[in-house]
């Protein structure tokens, strides 16, 4: 019965065209999935999950959760923000199977999210796993930094008190988690978001790089799909959506917003937009503890194959010596190739590339890998997150400082317009611009 229930809602969260190809391909998954568990094999190292990814891409977030839960069992659990994630739940109900949920309550969110954790538990039957910040670590930073630093300091440092490590802790007692992460949430920073993946960050029961599983049900459905879902199942929802709010998080920390706007937009809106993944699904969460293994030793690939290499020395001198610079300046991305974000930005920053280059005009496009030289890239370029776009401007340039292009707009046209803006490059050609 719960089969067939499955099978008559999956259409009200996605069109059920699923391919018969990537239907076959997860249900072969997860026969080698529950093989490997049950031999004490890391499932992780065992299947190509990229492949996996790319071939259950059209499956229904029910198909998806169902696949999830079947493969892991008792050590997977669903992470619950307390926001429209509700439908995650709702999902994980509907294959008929048991499923764990856990909640980050960081001590600072509205009495409405709390209301929704009671609501929640009442409806489904459940007792939500409640993870909490260390006592000690959140005293000292208010004592020290006073209640509200992030609006100084940005936001970082109390995320990582209150969110990013009990998170840690949390997800080293599992093998997989499921999160409510869409696309469409930050189309500057979610771009890039598969429906299942090895966790790029954080670590699993097993420990070590490939011990965690990570599962996005809901990457490929728009915020339409999902409150189309949500009331077609009459499941509860946190009243603050109500009144204009889309994501949310600590009440200090989140506001609503207007109209068409990204949901994200909602979030820590005194910062840049590549800061606004607090940690908990960004691809740098390693480095901001000071622990670079994560990120460093994850999977690496080429990016940008197309833009000029800068080293080290080079960038250097370009930066500090404006007798070396092109006469228009040089543009270029500072990255690492495991970021995912790096990753989605990787076709529009070719693109552009190959545009400007097109000109004629002496600007100089490249790319520059900052992982490894992070201490540099943040002294000389104020290198905080990945990807960073930076301008370098040209010898005659009367400001000699580097300039960072901080926009969560990185289509090729708003690459483009920011190039022509800062570098007076004659932009006829490609966007119809003229100086």
């Amino acid at each position: 019965q719960a089969h067939s229930t499955v099978g008559m809602m999956m259409a009200a969260a996605k069109p059920n065209n699923v391919a018969t190809r990537a239907r076959n391909a997860a249900r072969t998954a997860r026969v080698s999935c529950r093989a490997s568990r049950n031999n004490s094999v890391n499932v992780a190292t065992q299947l190509d999950w990229k492949s996996l990814a790319t071939n259950m891409d059209d499956l229904s977030p029910i198909e998806i959760m169902d696949h999830a839960l079947a493969t892991f069992g008792d050590e997977i659990a669903i992470a619950f923000s307390g926001a429209e994630d509700v439908a995650v739940i709702e999902y994980a109900k509907l294959t008929g199977r048991p499923f764990r949920v856990f909640s980050l309550d960081t001590g600072r969110l509205d009495k409405e999210t709390y209301e929704l954790f009671d609501a929640v538990e009442k409806h489904y039957g459940i007792n939500i796993e409640y993870t909490f910040p260390d006592a000690q670590e959140c005293m000292d930073l208010v004592r020290e930094k006073g209640m509200f630093s992030f609006y100084e300091d940005g936001h970082q440092e109390c995320c990582r008190v209150r969110k990013v490590r009990p998170l840690r802790r949390q997800l080293k007692t599992l093998k997989a988690w499921v999160t409510g992460q869409r696309k469409d949430q930050s189309p500057g920073t979610r771009a890039a978001v598969p429906v299942v993946e090895v966790d790029p960050v954080f670590e699993g029961l097993d420990g070590g790089e490939g011990s965690l599983i990570k599962y996005n049900p809901m990457s490929n459905a728009s915020s339409a799909d999902v409150w189309m879902f949500l009331r077609t199942m009459g499941v509860p929802t946190n009243k603050l959506h109500e009144v204009g709010y889309d994501s949310i998080g600590c009440q200090p920390c989140t506001k609503s917003v207007l109209p068409n706007q990204p949901e994200r937009e909602g979030r820590w809106w005194w910062e840049d937009a590549a800061a606004k993944e607090c940690g908990l699904h960004s691809g740098n969460i390693a480095g901001q503890e000071g622990d670079d293994s994560a990120g460093e030793e994850g999977e690496k690939q080429s990016l940008y194959d197309s833009v000029t290499e800068m080293s080290k020395a080079d960038l250097e001198a370009l930066a500090t010596d404006a007798s070396s610079r092109p006469e228009k300046g040089a543009v270029g991305v500072l990255y690492a190739p495991w970021c995912q974000f790096c990753q989605g930005l990787e076709e529009d920053f070719e693109a552009a590339a190959a545009k400007i280059g097109a000109t004629g005009e002496d600007v100089k496009v490249f790319k520059f890998r900052a992982d490894t030289e992070r201490e540099f890239s943040a002294d000389k370029f104020q290198l905080e997150t990945f990807p960073r776009i930076v301008y370098i401007p040209g010898k005659s340039s009367t400001n000699a400082k580097p300039i960072s292009y901080l926009s969560e707009k990185r289509t090729v046209d708003d690459l483009l317009t920011f190039t022509k803006n800062v570098s007076g490059v004659e932009a006829r050609d490609y966007l119809g611009f003229t100086k």
